[in-house]
C-alpha cells in the first residue's frame, strides 16, 4: 500500500508543470542566501517560455486566463482568414485588369463597334507635362545687380585715372619734334639703354668766352660717331630727334630738358609700380603699360565708349550660365568703334571684371509662360469609324489603341487569378514575419489586437478607392505604434509599404514620402506622453512627408530651371496630407482604446492624473488609504523601473488597486485616524474577514462601472491573491479553540484570487505588503529593513502567490534593495531646530 501511494504521489508530482516544482522547492529553502546571486534571466525570456509552452502545461489561472480570451475560431483559420481579407482589400489592381494591355500583342483583329472620337487623358497630360517642363523661364533685369556692375567700372576707371595722374602728363614733349613713339621709348626704356641714347643727344657747352650757354649737339658728327652707328634704328631715330628739338630751343629750354625727361621717366616707375601693386589686390584693374601711353584725349573717350557699351550689354542682358569666351567675344563686337583703337585692349580687359548676370527669374510670369505652353497644347483624342479595326490581329497595342479597347469594353479586363495567387503568396509572407515579431513583444496580442490591426489595413485599402491609399499610412504608424510598441509599428508599416504598390495602383513618390512620415512616427509616437505631443508630432510628419516628395521630385522627375518651382505645391499638398493623417489618427486613438481595451502609455498617464473622478473620490472618502497608495506606488515605481517592467501600468495599477476600500472606509484601520476600531465593535472574525475581502469585490464594482482597462482592473484582485487575512484567522482559531464547536475553514479567510499573472501585479503585490512593514520603522538600519523586507517577500514566495507572475527568485533581491532605498528617501533625517524661546526680546536703538 506504501508503494502504490508513493507512486501515486510521484505522477501527481511530475504532472504539474516544471516552473511551479521548481518554484515550491526553492520555497522549500530555509535560507535566503540564493537572493545575492547574480542571475541574466530576464522577464522577457520567462514570458517567452511561458508562451512556448502547451497549455496543459501551464498554471490552472493562466488556463483559465487564456480561456477567457480563446479565439472565436483555431488559430490557424483565423490566419487564413485574415490572409484572405488581405489580399482581397489590398489586390484590387487583380480584379479587373485588362488582359490586352499597352504592350501586348493582339490576338485577333477588333473592330470598332460604332464611330467615336476618345480623349486620351494619359498621353494629354503627359504632353502638356512636357510642355511645361520645356517652357523658357521669364528673365528680368536685376536693377541691384546693374547697379553693383556700374559702380564696380566706376571704381576701376577712377583708380586708373589716379595712376594717369602719378605717371605724368603725356606727351610731355611737343609731338611736332619728337614723336609719341619716341617720348614712350624715353619714359619706358631702362637706364643703360636710355644713357647710351642721351650720352649722343645732351645738349653742350657753347665755345669759349660764352660762359653759361649750352647749344645742341651736331647732328652731323654725331651720326658719324661709331657709339652711334651701335645703336638699334629706334634708338637712333630717338637721338636724331631729340637733336632736331634742341635746335629750336633758347639755352634757357636746353638747359631744362635733362630735367623734364628725368622727372617724367621717374614718375613714370613710380606709376608703374602703383599698378603692379593694385592689379594684384583689385580685380579687374588691367597691368598693361598702355594705359600710361594714352593721350588725355583717348582716355576720356575710353572711359565714355566703355559706359555706353556697359549700359548697351546691361539692357539686353547677360543670361546665367552665358559661356565666358562667348561673353568676351560679345564684349569685343561692342568696344569696336566706340573707344580708340590702343585703348580696345585696355577696354575689353576692364568691362570683363566687371560684367556678371543681371538677369534673374521671375517666378509668376515664368508659371504663367509654363501654364499658358500646357494650355496651347490640344487634347489628344483617338478616332475610330464603325467596322474599322482598332488593332490588327498580331499587332503591338499602343496607347491610343489601348485607349479605344477600354473605351468599348474591349480589353477583356477580368480577374487575374494567378495574380491574385500570387499577391497572396506575398501576402502571406508579410503575415508570417508579422507573427514573428509579435513573438518576441511582450505581452502578446490578443485576438481583438488582431482584428483591430486587421482593420486599420482594411482601411488604408479603402482609401485607394479615392486614390489616397498612400496617405493613411502616417496613421497606421502612429494608431500601431502607440498601442503596440515600435517593433510592431515599424513592422507594419514596412510591410505595408512593400505590399500596397504590389496590390494597388500608387505613386512611388507619394509612397516612399507617406512610408517616410509613418516611420518616423512609429518610432516616435510610443515615447509621447499626451496627446498635445501626439498632434506637434503630426507637424513633424507633415514637415517630413512634404520634404522627402520635394527632393524625391527633383531627383527623378525631369524638370527645367523655368519649372523647378512645380513641385512645391505637391511637397505642400503631401505636408497637409501627413497632418491630416495624424489628427485622424490622433481623433479615433480614444475611440480604439476603449472600444478594443487598449492600454497606451497616454491612456496610463491620463488615468493617473489625480484629479480623475474615481481618485478624488478615494482621496476625500478614504484619505489613509489614499496615502497608503502614494506610498505603494512610489515601491511598486521604483522596483517596475529596476526590473525593466512597464512603469507607466504599474503606476496606475497602483492607484486604483484599493479603491474598493471606499464601500467602508472605516473598515480599514489607515482611514480610522486613531478612532475606534470598526472590527472591535463587530468581535466576529468571520464577519471581518468579508468586509476586508468586500473590497477587492466591490472594487471590481467600481472599476468596470469606471470603464477602466482590464490591465488596469487585474490589479485589483490580484495584488491579494489568495493570500490568507491572518489577523482574523487567528482570531478565529483562539475562539476554536475555546469552543469545539466552531469549525474554522482557511478558506474563509483567505483572497478569492487570482494570484498575480503578470511581473506588475506581482510587484504590487509586494510593495503593498511591505508598506504598513516600512512605515511602522522609525530608527531601523538600512540593514534591519532589508532583513524585514527579506522576511515579507519570502513568506509571499512561500505561499505560492508569485508562483505565475513570472517573477523569479533572483527578482526578489532586487526588489528588496530597491524597497529599502525608496523608504530610506521617505525617512531622511532631519536638522532638530531649537525650541523657541518664551522671553520677549526687547530691541534696543542705537545712537
Amino acid at each position: 500500500m506504501k508503494a502504490i501511494w508513493w507512486l501515486k504521489t510521484q505522477l501527481a508530482h511530475y504532472q504539474q508543470p516544471v516552473h511551479r516544482q521548481l518554484h515550491r522547492l526553492d520555497a522549500a529553502r530555509d535560507s535566503w542566501e540564493y537572493l545575492r546571486r547574480p542571475t541574466r534571466r530576464s522577464l522577457r525570456e520567462w514570458v517567452q517560455i511561458n508562451r512556448a509552452a502547451s497549455p496543459a502545461s501551464l498554471p490552472p489561472t493562466v488556463q483559465r486566463r487564456r480561456g477567457r480570451q480563446t479565439q472565436l475560431v483555431h488559430p490557424s483559420v483565423a490566419i487564413a482568414l485574415s490572409v484572405v481579407t488581405l489580399t482581397t482589400a489590398l489586390g484590387q489592381r487583380f480584379f479587373r485588369q485588362p488582359e490586352l494591355q499597352v504592350g501586348t500583342v493582339s490576338p485577333k483583329t477588333i473592330l470598332a463597334p460604332e464611330s467615336v472620337t476618345v480623349v486620351d487623358e494619359e498621353t494629354t497630360e503627359a504632353q502638356r507635362a512636357a510642355a511645361r517642363n520645356g517652357a523658357v523661364p521669364v528673365l528680368i533685369p536685376d536693377e541691384g545687380k546693374n547697379t553693383q556692375i556700374k559702380n564696380s567700372l566706376d571704381s576701376l576707371l577712377s583708380q586708373a585715372t589716379m595712376l594717369r595722374r602719378q605717371a605724368g602728363a603725356f606727351p610731355f614733349l611737343p609731338t611736332e619734334q619728337v614723336s609719341t613713339l619716341a617720348q614712350q621709348y624715353i619714359r619706358v626704356a631702362d637706364e643703360r639703354d636710355w644713357q647710351a641714347v642721351w650720352t649722343l643727344a645732351q645738349p653742350t657747352r657753347s665755345p669759349e668766352g660764352l660762359i653759361n650757354q649750352v647749344q645742341g649737339p651736331d647732328l652731323d658728327a654725331v651720326t658719324q660717331r661709331a657709339d652711334y652707328r651701335a645703336l638699334t634704328p629706334e634708338q637712333q631715330q630717338v637721338v636724331r630727334q631729340l637733336i632736331t628739338y634742341q635746335r629750336s630751343q633758347n639755352p634757357q629750354e636746353l638747359r631744362a630738358l635733362q630735367l623734364q625727361i628725368d622727372t617724367a621717366r621717374l614718375a613714370y616707375r613710380q606709376a608703374l609700380s602703383s599698378l603692379t601693386l593694385l592689379a594684384d589686390a583689385e580685380r579687374g584693374l588691367p597691368e598693361d603699360p598702355q594705359l600710361f601711353t594714352l593721350t588725355s584725349t583717348d582716355w576720356e573717350a575710353t572711359q565714355q565708349g566703355m559706359r555706353r557699351v556697359l549700359q548697351r550689354m546691361l539692357l539686353q542682358g547677360i543670361v546665367p550660365g552665358m559661356p565666358a569666351d562667348l561673353l568676351q567675344v560679345a564684349t569685343a563686337a561692342q568696344l569696336q568703334g566706340e573707344v580708340p583703337a590702343p585703348a580696345a585692349t585696355i577696354a575689353e580687359v576692364i568691362l570683363m571684371a566687371v560684367l556678371e548676370v543681371n538677369l534673374v527669374e521671375d517666378p509668376e510670369r515664368t508659371r504663367q509662360k509654363a501654364e499658358a505652353a500646357a494650355d496651347r497644347v490640344q487634347t489628344v483624342t483617338v478616332t475610330a469609324r464603325q467596322g474599322e479595326p482598332i488593332v490588327e490581329a498580331g499587332e503591338t497595342i499602343d496607347q491610343g489603341k489601348f485607349v479605344l479597347l477600354d473605351y468599348f469594353e474591349l480589353s477583356q479586363r477580368r480577374l487575374n487569378i494567378w495574380g491574385l495567387v500570387g499577391f497572396g503568396v506575398v501576402t502571406t509572407g508579410a503575415v508570417a514575419i508579422f507573427l514573428g515579431v509579435e513573438r518576441t513583444v511582450r505581452p502578446a496580442l490578443r485576438w481583438q489586437d488582431h482584428t483591430l490591426i486587421l482593420c486599420t489595413l482594411v482601411g488604408v485599402s479603402g482609401l485607394s478607392v479615392a486614390g489616397l491609399a498612400v496617405y493613411g499610412l502616417p496613421a497606421v504608424g502612429l494608431l500601431v505604434s502607440s498601442f503596440y510598441g515600435v517593433k510592431l509599428g515599424t513592422t507594419v508599416v514596412a510591410l505595408l509599404s512593400l505590399t500596397l504598390p504590389l496590390g494597388t495602383r500608387v505613386s512611388i513618390v507619394p509612397l516612399i514620402a507617406s512610408a517616410a512620415g509613418a516611420l518616423v512616427c512609429s518610432v516616435i509616437a510610443p515615447r509621447l506622453r499626451s496627446r498635445e505631443e501626439l498632434a506637434l508630432l503630426g507637424g513633424v510628419v507633415g514637415i517630413i512627408q512634404g520634404g522627402t516628395y520635394l527632393v524625391l521630385t527633383w531627383m527623378w522627375t525631369p524638370l527645367s530651371l523655368a519649372t523647378w518651382y512645380l513641385p512645391l505645391t505637391g511637397a505642400v499638398v503631401q505636408g497637409i496630407y501627413g497632418v491630416i493623417s495624424s489628427v485622424v489618427a490622433l481623433g479615433l486613438s480614444p475611440y480604439l482604446e476603449h472600444l478594443f481595451d487598449l492600454v497606451t502609455p497616454i491612456r496610463l498617464a491620463e488615468l493617473s492624473n489625480p484629479n480623475r473622478p474615481l481618485l478624488k473620490r478615494l482621496a476625500s472618502e478614504a484619505p489613509g488609504t489614499f496615502q497608503h497608495t502614494v506610498f505603494v506606488a512610489s515601491l511598486a515605481e521604483a522596483a517596475a523601473r529596476a526590473l525593466h517592467c512597464n512603469v507607466e501600468l504599474v503606476r496606475a495599477g497602483t492607484l486604483y488597486h484599493d479603491i474598493g476600500k471606499m464601500h467602508d472606509p472605516m473598515g480599514f484601520i489607515e482611514n480610522q485616524m486613531g478612532g475606534p476600531n470598526k472590527h472591535d465593535e463587530i468581535d466576529d472574525p468571520w464577519v471581518s474577514a468579508e468586509i476586508i475581502k468586500k473590497h477587492v469585490s466591490e472594487g471590481l464594482v467600481m472599476a468596470r462601472r469606471c470603464r477602466l482597462p482590464k490591465a488596469i482592473q487585474a490589479f485589483i484582485p490580484e495584488h491579494q491573491g489568495t493570500m490568507l487575512i491572518s489577523y482574523f484567522y487567528h482570531q478565529a482559531k483562539e475562539r476554536a479553540a475555546k469552543d469545539e464547536a466552531i469549525a474554522v475553514q482557511e478558506s474563509d479567510f483567505r483572497y478569492d484570487g487570482p494570484i498575480p499573472q503578470s511581473p506588475e501585479t506581482g510587484i504590487v503585490m509586494l510593495a503593498d505588503s511591505c508598506e504598513a512593514a516600512l512605515r511602522s520603522l522609525k530608527d531601523a538600519t538600512p540593514e534591519e529593513a532589508l532583513m524585514m523586507v527579506n522576511r515579507i517577500l519570502k513568506a509571499r514566495w512561500r505561499d505560492n502567490q508569485l508562483i505565475d507572475s513570472g517573477l523569479m527568485r533572483e527578482h526578489m533581491t532586487i526588489i528588496a534593495q530597491v524597497f529599502v532605498q525608496v523608504w530610506q528617501q521617505y525617512n531622511h533625517k532631519r536638522i532638530a531646530y531649537p525650541k523657541a524661546s518664551t522671553t520677549p526680546v526687547v530691541s534696543t536703538p542705537t545712537v
